[in-house]
């Protein structure tokens, strides 16, 4: 792995459990963790751990509570020195709202959520990173709205990540996973593309500068024989993905020659499909006349990395290290739009207070065992 391309690289996932604990979603996790803390740190590199995730938010809501808040706030601690971390990130999907069966939920989530933050400030050492992956719309309310006024979080955390992807995933008729915006003002879910969110979020006096924004590295297969982005398939069929969601990694459709890589490090579709760009949303997608795959491509990616620049956000984060090629075709192309092509890394030193981020924008990256 080639550290200097990244400022932090976050492990993901450790889950609360029942008694406010941290666990680990593998076995191998703790040994693969603390590998990553010495290697990271040794090219100058900041490791944070992601804790939740989306199938790791079910205890959440009563982890930040009143009556638990001390303990899983000690508990975290206790990792984060065991472990020799520079910084936590908090994957809470989602508060105050109903995502996965079985996950614990309040109108009070996000009240407690903050003074959850404020804790953890003043327990961690001065100058550790504390991160949130948040939605494209603010945290809701008491009522389910989401909230007018997120500069109290702000003052708590060093950056919010702009979790935009996932947007249509399987739907049919198919839709971009990842829109820049919404340019043809036509979709069915106006206010999730990353212009948007940007928006919701300054809206509610979230600082640019402390908002970077997530690129995915990979797409989903849908069945369907439309040519263009948003219109139904006639005769559908079940489509082979890589995984059980139909999400697939760029590099898989690499791996499975549905791309090419050329040597100049751009793509050229294979067996039957095409490539079309999506000018509504500044994405691309591939079609073959049965299946429709939304994703983003080193054009797509550097076009996000260029407004992400222009609009002065804190950095981007790609998810996650496992789409990218092993040539880092996606990283490269996403450094170069951002801070340009062969700058010399930024590898900030941790800030001392939560609104003194680096000027230089971050480049982040998720590690999923």
């Amino acid at each position: 792995m080639d550290f200097s391309f990244f400022d932090i690289i976050m492990f993901a996932f450790a889950l609360p459990d029942s008694n406010y604990n941290l666990a680990w979603d593998t076995d191998n996790a703790p040994y693969l963790l603390r590998s990553l803390v010495s290697s990271a740190h040794q090219a100058g590199s900041s490791v944070m751990l992601s804790i939740g995730g989306w199938t790791g938010s079910q205890h959440f809501s009563r982890a930040v509570s009143p009556e638990n808040r001390e303990t899983f706030t000690n508990n975290i601690l206790a990792v984060y020195h065991e472990y020799d971390l520079d910084g936590i990130d908090i994957d809470w999907e989602y508060p105050g709202q109903r995502s996965q069966p079985g996950n614990d939920e309040s109108p009070d989530d996000t009240a407690n959520m903050l003074q959850f933050f404020q804790l953890l400030r003043t327990k961690l050492p001065q100058g550790a990173w504390i991160s949130a992956a948040v939605q494209d719309s603010p945290f809701v309310d008491q009522d389910g709205h989401p909230i007018k006024d997120a500069s109290g979080f702000a003052k708590q955390v060093n950056f919010i990540t702009l979790m935009n992807y996932d947007t249509f995933e399987t739907s049919s008729p198919p839709g971009p996973n990842a829109p820049l915006y919404d340019g043809c003002n036509n979709s069915s879910q106006p206010s999730e593309n990353a212009v948007a969110a940007y928006n919701a979020w300054t809206g509610a006096g979230f600082p640019s500068s402390q908002i970077v924004l997530g690129l995915p590295l990979y797409g989903y297969i849908v069945p369907s024989g439309a040519s263009n982005l948003r219109q139904r398939s006639p005769n559908p069929r079940i489509a082979r993905s890589s995984d059980d969601s139909g999400q697939i990694q760029f590099d898989d459709l690499v791996v499975q020659q549905i791309l090419s890589r050329n040597p100049d490090g751009s793509f050229t579709p294979t067996g039957g499909f095409t490539r079309s760009w999506d000018g509504c949303s500044a994405t691309p997608f591939l079609h073959s006349g049965r299946q429709v795959i939304p994703y983003d491509d080193p054009e797509s990616l550097g076009a996000k990395a260029a407004w992400a620049r222009q609009v002065r956000l804190g950095g981007v984060n790609l998810f996650d290290l496992h789409g990218d090629t092993f040539q880092w075709d996606l990283t490269k192309a996403v450094r170069s739009s951002l801070i340009g092509a062969n700058p010399s890394p930024t590898n900030p030193s941790s800030p001392t207070s939560p609104t003194s981020i680096t000027p230089s924008p971050l480049i982040i990256l998720p590690l999923i065992p």
